[in-house]
């Protein structure tokens, strides 16, 4: 098939694919009817053919740089009428574990979508590129234990394709790019209906990298922990519940101590940040049922010195 020259490389990309790749265009139902086939059309082996109306998009790859505008970019040109909702390109650089937190974080809260999640300090190697069917969406990225949370989350693992179909990945594929090259292209495709099965071969949901699990203790009258995630307000998120808190007797209005960095703060555990002074450090719940440590109208990070993964134990204040 001869290309329009009118058209830009990846409108020739798209015409290519749906052209001579595994579906031919025009083949994929309105998205709009979501989990119907469309009357002329019979799913092959059983499958449905549907697309997502919305894609996701976390990475770390910041907005100071064209790197998350050439990825929509990408994705406009394959699926136009897809549309695109960011979750957060401030991940810290090549922090997998912080993407995975605020990925599984967010998923719960988005329509049925394909969520594209490049957090990838790897790219370039050996690590493998995967789509995981999970609940009613797609996740796609690299293998690296960035998506596994968002897919439990979700409901848990139903399938797994390996990314290996070159037919869905832009012609040249560099090495230090894959979100533009690889994964971006598989999530806009799979938005435009493709079966995640054209991807690749299905591997085992048992093959995925894992991240180790965050988990805190309760020993005696305290809690161990860690920082889970500092974010733009510089409020530190503990992998601590309150329930824990509640269970060595602490309650709303009680004063507790919190140890992080070397260093040993005192402060209330209150209902929200706005439950002291300005100024002061709390301890409260965030929306995400985290204990956090914040100060109203002001930046606990600056002041505790702390980063994610730093240990903490979290008490009651003796007497």
């Amino acid at each position: 098939m001869n290309g329009d020259p009118d058209l830009g490389p990846l409108a020739l990309e798209r015409q290519r694919c749906y052209a001579e790749g595994p579906k031919a265009a025009g083949s994929w139902p309105d998205r709009s009817a979501r989990g119907s086939v469309a009357a002329d059309e019979e799913p092959e082996d059983g499958a449905e053919m549907v697309g997502y109306d919305w894609i996701t998009f976390l990475s770390d790859y910041g907005l100071d740089d064209n790197f998350v505008g050439v990825c929509r970019g990408v994705m406009a040109g394959i699926a136009p009428s897809a549309r695109v909702i960011d979750i957060s390109h401030a991940v810290s650089p090549q922090d997998v574990r912080q993407g995975a937190t605020v990925l599984a974080q967010s998923v719960p809260f988005m329509p049925p979508a394909v969520h594209l999640a490049v957090v990838d300090p790897t790219v370039g190697t050996k690590r493998g590129s995967v789509a995981i069917e999970a609940g009613d969406s797609v996740l796609v990225g690299p293998d690296n234990g960035l998506l596994v949370w968002a897919a439990e989350a979700l409901g848990g693992v139903k399938r797994v394709h390996a990314l290996t179909n070159t037919a869905y990945r832009l012609p040249k594929v560099s090495k230090t790019f894959h979100g533009r090259d690889v994964f971006a292209p598989a999530a806009a495709h799979l938005s435009a209906g493709l079966d995640p099965r054209e991807l690749g071969a299905e591997v085992g949901a048992e093959t995925l990298r894992q991240l180790a699990p965050s988990r805190s203790r309760v020993d005696d009258d305290h809690i161990h922990g860690e920082v889970v995630i500092v974010d733009h307000f510089g409020n530190i998120a503990l992998n601590v519940k309150r329930e824990e808190l509640e269970s060595v007797g602490v309650v709303i209005g009680d004063r507790v101590e919190v140890r992080i960095s070397g260093q040993t703060y005192r402060m209330p555990f209150e209902e929200t940040f706005g439950s002291v002074p300005a100024g002061r450090l709390v301890l409260h719940e965030d929306s995400f049922r985290l204990l956090t440590v914040a100060v109203n109208q002001g930046r606990a990070t600056e002041r505790l010195k702390a980063r994610t993964g730093d240990p903490v134990v979290v008490g009651r204040v003796a007497g």
